[in-house]
């Protein structure tokens, strides 16, 4: 800073106010932030909500395997031609994440 007459020169006044300005819109969000990261009721109902969104789109996943599963071509005596028996096994144990999933979910509520 440059001196005058034996005194600093002052700032502009309108720069010292933007800079209040931002500062505290700064300091607002990062208020905001940690007030978001100390809710901690509302981060488990959000994390419920994204398992659930998860589990539904599992769900409709095997249910396309299932329903693919069950347009197999059956041999002459009846019985299910199966090249791979690995989507049964897959379909199994999603279907068990599936329930343990929901039974976790549910344990918390």
């Amino acid at each position: 800073m440059s001196e005058t007459n034996g005194s600093a020169a002052k700032p502009d006044l309108a720069v010292l106010r933007e800079e209040i300005k931002q500062t505290r819109a700064d300091l607002g969000e990062t208020v905001q932030a940690l007030a978001a990261r100390a809710d901690v009721k509302a981060r488990a109902k959000e994390q419920v909500v994204q398992t659930r969104q998860r589990v539904l789109t599992q769900a409709a996943e095997l249910t396309g395997r299932v329903r693919e599963a069950a347009r197999e071509p059956v041999s002459e005596t009846g019985a299910r031609v199966r090249a791979n028996p690995a989507p049964v096994l897959l379909v199994a144990a999603g279907l068990a994440a599936l329930v343990g999933v929901i039974l976790i979910v549910r344990g918390r509520r």
